[in-house]
């Protein structure tokens, strides 16, 4: 890591970028829902991004090709405990409590029902519960930061778990990435995944995380963070946040592969 490469640094690449984007719109051009594939101020975006237009693979003659033509779990693989994060282990998991709800929609707003969602996150000290993880923060026996669900006949999805903390990453000097769950949903087979992330209000780390403002578009950003739902919190137990995932169209939500 380049020890000049400063959050100062960053977060003026990151304003010339939305100065750009935001006079390309005054000047009529259309909104950009997903960020390019390489955002220079996220800098490994700059290494990782393809150069070329994907391949299609031709699966015939591919024995395992068959694999991929639906999930292979029913109904009864997904228990009613496995979005439910805080009693995957003996004891309890340490941080806030937290109940995330919300639907998965069609660029139509009608639900999609029946749905794998799959969700995983660091726990309340920012660290993740995987062995390529070193920051120097506690990992908690109690908590795995993983889970997932089905969506129900109204497209909804429920998870509990913690509030997951704020790490560094090393993208560049005093680098810190805001609270966030990763989301994973999955269509009719496994080769439809979609992976995206959402956000905690209030957080004063999204405006200098160059992966949250990748996405330019002020109102694509918003979509991003979830909002405090008091209907969703659990008496004496959790606090509550709605979010919603739009698969397509103009009100779609972001997704990693930026489609």
């Amino acid at each position: 890591m380049d020890d000049q490469l400063t959050q100062d640094r960053i977060d003026s690449e990151i304003a010339a970028l939305q100065d750009a984007y935001d006079t390309a719109r005054a000047a009529g051009a259309p909104p950009r829902h997903h960020p390019p594939r390489h955002y220079p101020p996220y800098r490994s975006s700059l290494l990782r991004h393809p150069h070329r237009p994907l391949v299609a693979v031709d699966a015939a003659g591919d024995p395992e090709a068959v694999e991929l033509a639906g999930p292979v779990f029913g109904p009864t693989d997904v228990t009613e405990h496995d979005n439910d994060l805080t009693r995957m282990h003996a004891g309890e998991p340490l941080g806030e409590r937290i109940t995330v709800s919300g639907r998965l929609l069609d660029r139509d707003g009608r639900p999609v029902r029946g749905q794998l969602i799959e969700l995983w996150q660091a726990n309340a000290s920012g660290r993740y519960a995987h062995h390529r993880d070193r920051h120097p923060a506690p990992l908690d026996p109690h908590f795995s930061g993983v889970g997932r669900t089905l969506t129900d006949d109204q497209g909804r999805y429920t998870f509990t778990t913690v509030k997951p903390g704020a790490y560094p990453w090393r993208n560049h000097t005093n680098a810190w990435r805001p609270a966030h769950i990763h989301f994973s949903v999955f269509g009719t087979a496994f080769t439809q995944r979609l992976v995206t992330q959402m956000y905690f209000p209030g957080d004063p780390l999204l405006a200098h995380d160059p992966i949250m403002r990748s996405v330019t578009d002020p109102a694509a950003r918003e979509r991003l963070v979830a909002r405090y739902d008091h209907a969703l919190s659990v008496p004496e137990f959790s606090l509550g946040y709605a979010w919603d995932i739009v698969l397509d169209g103009p009100a779609a939500t972001w997704t990693e592969e930026g489609r």
